[in-house]
């Protein structure tokens, strides 16, 4: 994984996976925040200024996919939806929303190292 210093934003629903991944890049050594729905994620969003968003695709108030346009108005964003919800359309819709990959749950956490690592790459 890219030995530098990342800012992270979380966006997942589930406070136990949500603060189980914040746990773990904090540990290796990078800034996170989590939102825990899409108004806390816009709120966090403009207040932090990420590298890289983990986003959960269903959210009690809208979708990843939702949240992914809104930042992207503003620019490129590097973004990996996290989800439950992986069939052909889910993963061809975040595709075309910009999400460079679409990991299905629960994601291992070498496969996640990686998959940050080529995200930052480019």
């Amino acid at each position: 994984m890219n030995k530098g210093k990342l800012r992270i934003l979380i966006v997942e629903d589930n406070v136990d996976t949500a603060y189980g991944l914040k746990m773990y890049f904090v540990n290796r050594g990078h800034d996170v925040r989590v939102a825990l729905d899409l108004q806390s994620a816009r709120a966090a969003a403009a207040e932090f200024p990420f590298d890289i968003l983990l986003s959960d695709l269903a959210l009690p108030d809208g979708t990843g996919w939702d949240l992914l346009q809104e930042l992207s108005a503003n620019g490129p964003v590097r973004a990996i939806a996290l989800s439950g919800h992986n069939d052909p359309e889910d993963i061809a819709r975040s595709e075309a929303a910009g999400f460079r990959r679409h990991l299905a749950k629960p994601i291992a956490m070498k496969e996640l190292d990686q998959v940050f690592a080529e995200a930052m790459e480019t």
